[in-house]
C-alpha cells in the first residue's frame, strides 16, 4: 500500500514537470488575445483561412479539397486512354498496376497480346513505368507459346503514355493557374 501511494506521487510530480518543461519560455500553451480578435466567429474564421481549424456540418460553404484520385494522376489517366481498346484485367491504383487480359484484334485468333503497367513513380518520366508486352502464338488453341517482348511495342507505349501524361498535367496546371492578389502583388 505504501508503495503504491509512493507511485501515485511520482507520477503526479512527474507529470507536474513535464507539463512546465513543456511551455515555451514558462508561458502556458494557447493564444495570444492580443494578436486574435475577441469575436468568436471572427477566430473561427481566421483559424479556417490560416488552416488551423476545420468546421462541421457546415452547410452553406462548400469547398473541394485536394485528393490523390486516380483521375487526378496523369500517369494513370494517359496509360488507361492509351490501352482503353484492350479488356482489363486488373486494374489496382494503390497497389500501382494496370494488367490487360489477353487480347487479339481479330485478324489472327492464335495470336494474343498482354499488357502488364507498374507506376514506380507519380512523377512524368521515362523511368515512371514499368511496361511488360507478352505474346501468346498458339497452335489451334493448344501448344501456346508465352514470350515476353523488349521490342519496339514497351518504347512506344511509354512514349505514347508519357506525351499524354504531360499534356494532361498542362492542361491540370493551366486549370488550377490562379494569379497571386495578395499584398505586394503587383497589377
Amino acid at each position: 500500500m505504501k508503495n503504491f501511494k509512493f507511485l501515485k506521487l511520482f507520477l503526479l510530480i512527474f507529470l507536474i514537470l513535464n507539463f512546465v518543461t513543456s511551455c515555451k519560455n514558462g508561458k502556458l500553451p494557447g493564444g495570444d488575445a492580443r494578436k486574435n480578435p475577441p469575436d468568436p466567429a471572427k477566430r473561427v474564421q481566421k483559424n479556417i483561412e490560416e488552416g488551423r481549424g476545420f468546421r462541421l456540418m457546415d452547410s452553406n460553404k462548400k469547398k473541394g479539397g485536394t485528393f490523390d484520385f486516380a483521375s487526378s494522376n496523369e500517369l494513370w489517366r494517359a496509360s488507361l486512354d492509351t490501352i482503353d481498346f484492350m479488356p482489363l484485367a486488373s486494374a489496382n491504383y494503390s497497389g500501382g498496376i494496370i494488367i490487360t487480359d489477353w487480347y487479339s484484334d481479330g485478324n489472327n485468333a492464335n495470336e494474343s497480346l498482354k499488357i502488364s503497367i507498374r507506376f514506380l513513380t507519380n512523377e512524368i518520366r521515362s523511368d515512371a513505368l514499368d511496361i511488360k508486352v507478352f505474346y501468346k502464338k498458339c497452335a489451334q488453341y493448344v501448344n501456346c507459346k508465352i514470350t515476353d517482348t523488349t521490342g519496339n511495342i514497351v518504347t512506344e507505349l511509354k512514349k505514347k503514355i508519357l506525351a499524354k501524361a504531360t499534356i494532361y498535367a498542362k492542361q491540370n496546371k493551366d486549370k488550377n493557374f490562379k494569379p497571386y492578389t495578395g499584398k505586394g502583388a503587383s497589377n
